[in-house]
């Protein structure tokens, strides 16, 4: 993956400019091919640094390729809305050291389903220039209406009037996840390829391994 010379904000202004700017570059489009690649990325806070993992598998197979980390000083504070300047250098970091380059980057966290349509799905996707989706355990905005308990039951997670996800269930009788698309994607395959990655849990496994490898190297530094 070609590495790009990515200047991130200081404060709270400069961040507010890059999200105004950055939300015209987002695309929400039908995927061009088929993935045979998904990474899946999430990262880790200890002792002020970010631990961010990039696990890379096959798809539809579900084949752990290979896994990169990185760990860089915490750069951005904790506000609400802004986690892409608080994880996105990390994250962008791991995925540089992947051999692989993946068709589509799966993030814990929001897509267009944020204040600013611009989740740190849709940051990272939108830097890139790649198809990224958001996959959160939890709402940031939006209303909905609890889906059926059954695994591929759904329901739109409407925001300002706008359909911006949905409220996915990946599991029989389990707490749903909300999925929204991030860039270059749009919901109906952002839904499809988080019920193909998530076959036997909740969260679906290239996001599994990331968050597991984060947690694994916090307890090791």
């Amino acid at each position: 993956m070609r590495q790009l010379n990515i200047n991130w904000p200081d404060g709270i202004d400069e961040a507010k400019a890059v999200q105004a700017a950055l939300k015209d570059k987002v695309k929400i489009v039908a995927l061009k091919k088929k993935p045979k690649l998904i990474a899946g990325v999430d990262a880790a806070f200890s002792g002020g640094k970010v631990i961010a993992v990039a696990s890379l598998y096959k798809y539809p197979d579900l084949i752990n390729l290979e896994d990169a980390f990185s760990i860089l000083a915490c750069p951005f504070p904790y506000i609400p809305g802004f986690l892409s300047f608080r994880e996105g250098p990390a994250i962008i970091q791991a995925l540089y050291g992947l051999k692989g380059i993946p068709d589509v980057i799966l993030v814990d966290g929001q897509g267009i389903a944020h204040p600013k349509k611009l989740g740190i799905a849709s940051h990272i996707g939108a830097l890139l220039d790649m198809p990224a989706i958001g996959c959160a355990k939890s709402r940031l905005v939006g209303k909905y209406k609890e889906p059926k308990s059954r695994r591929g039951s759904r329901s739109d997670l409407k925001y300002n009037g706008e359909i911006v996800g949905s409220v996915l269930r990946t599991r029989d009788g389990i707490r749903p996840l909300f999925v929204s698309p991030g860039n270059k994607v749009n919901l109906h395959d952002a839904i499809r390829l988080v019920l193909g990655c998530a076959r036997q849990f909740r969260i679906p496994e290239p996001l599994r391994r990331a968050d597991f490898l984060s947690k694994k190297l916090k307890k090791e530094i």
